[in-house]
């Protein structure tokens, strides 16, 4: 089917469509666009039908561009699966944690990790999280890169959440940088087989980020499971206690290997809504004087906390509508385990198929002016939005840490808007880094202290 020759949908039947991009490079396909310009790339893809096949290299790869099509995708088990080589790239560096394990073993171990995530727990994690955001707003310069100190924040919460005071500051610092060259290196694998067979410093420094990873989480494990029961109120001992339906606990490396994933919902991608969060605030003045005005009522210049929490009504609504405009988890593939017939197509076992939630939050049909930042859509969200709206997946394989990462960017947000405005660096565009995570390159801000 030629690229203009698919509308979604059929005007005549209602029928959704498939189509394919143009513009695919000889051999390396879209791959390129992906790496260095992904975001108007998917912009792109809905005019040409609600699966719109791409080029990954020589291989195509077929994108969700309609809500249906990524429900169905993301709860049947039996036709789509985490498989296929890139998948096994990811499980070679990440692991194979409830992120990235395959349907088989998925629901023993989301079955064994729930109860660690039961929203009793959330108010010991939010005091987690009340402490660190006081003691990174205390020590932050006048001028910041808003990215990098989100990253150090978050993922410093989400290795305290885990390993609670057991984890020391230079560990920490390394386990940390370790995740950040990862998080760097993974995706460019996942999109482009060869990108990490060539003896480059990039692949080799990441090649010794992987391994440093492994053998720090592996002490930490280790140092837990010799430490007294008794001494325990983390993340990582209630995974330690946890016990599937036959009274089997996680093994040594299926907790490592959680820790990764882990790390991915309550770092990269909380760090990625917050400054998303402040680039579409610093955009739109009238609503940060409102979210401003929000904070000033409820938290004065206090740094925000549990009592706080179910109050922040418009903070909550900008994390929700910059979520949505800019899905951390932005691109996730999926492989056909069985022929499949999607938008009228018909796709052999072994394909894969792309689920975008950046196409599905975009769709005009969906969410009238897409591209305008308006947090009062999610005052009263129409059933097709809500439908549609899906940052942290759906069904069984929803996000674990969904009600921790927006309690966490909540508490953030709030307690900078409170004490602190911030101005952008003058002529610095804000741009999105092609990594696992939608997240910008950069973002340089001035803090001014609030009267």
């Amino acid at each position: 089917m030629r690229a203009d020759a698919a509308h979604t949908p059929d005007p005549a039947t209602g029928a959704l469509r498939s189509g394919r991009a143009p513009g695919a490079w000889p051999f390396l396909g879209h791959a390129v666009a992906l790496l260095r310009r992904p975001l108007p790339l998917l912009d792109s893809l809905p005019a040409h039908g609600d699966l719109v096949e791409i080029r990954l290299g020589p291989r195509p790869a077929f994108v969700l561009c309609h809500p249906d099509l990524a429900r169905r995708v993301l709860t049947d088990f039996r036709g789509f699966d985490r498989a296929g080589r890139g998948y096994e790239r990811v499980r070679a560096a990440m692991g194979n944690g409830l992120a990235t394990v395959a349907q088989p073993d998925h629901r023993r171990q989301r079955l064994v990790m729930q109860p660690a995530f039961r929203h009793e727990h959330l108010r010991g994690y939010v005091a987690v999280m009340r402490q660190e955001i006081t003691a990174a707003m205390a020590g932050w310069p006048e001028v910041i890169d808003l990215v990098e100190e989100m990253f150090t924040l978050t993922t410093t919460v989400a290795l305290r959440a885990l390993f609670s005071s057991r984890l020391g500051s230079e560990q920490a610092e390394r386990l940390r940088q370790a995740f950040d060259i990862f998080l760097r290196g993974i995706y460019a694998r996942a999109a482009l087989q060869l990108a990490g067979r060539l003896p480059t410093p990039g692949n080799r420094r990441y090649d010794r980020a992987v391994a440093r990873w492994h053998d720090q989480v592996g002490e930490l494990i280790d140092g837990y499971q010799q430490a007294d029961p008794q001494d325990r109120d983390d993340l990582m001992s209630r995974l330690l206690a946890a016990r599937d339906e036959q009274g089997r606990s996680l093994s040594a490396t299926e907790l490592a290997d959680q820790v990764a994933v882990l790390m991915l919902a309550g770092g990269e991608t909380t760090s990625a809504a917050v400054a998303w969060s402040w680039h579409l605030l610093c955009g739109h003045p009238e609503i940060l004087a409102a979210v401003q005005a929000e904070t000033d009522a409820i938290l004065g210049r206090d740094v925000a906390g549990w009592d706080h929490l179910p109050r922040l009504d418009l903070t909550a609504r900008v994390v929700r509508e910059a979520l949505r405009l800019y899905p951390p988890g932005w691109v996730i593939p999926r492989t056909c385990t069985r022929p499949v017939t999607l938008a009228g197509r018909t796709l052999p076992a072994g394909s894969i198929v792309v689920f975008s939630p950046y196409v599905l939050h975009r769709r005009p049909d969906l969410y009238p002016e897409p591209h305008r930042f308006d947090p009062g859509r999610w005052i009263t969200p129409a059933p097709a939005q809500k439908a549609s709206y899906l940052p942290f997946g759906a069904g069984a394989t929803r996000c674990i840490g969904e009600e921790f990462g927006l309690a966490e960017a909540t508490l953030i947000l709030a307690s900078m808007a409170a004490r602190w405005d911030l101005t952008p660096e003058a002529g610095r565009t804000v741009t999105p880094a092609a990594r696992a995570v939608l997240v910008p390159k950069a973002f340089p801000v001035r803090l001014t202290a609030r009267p």
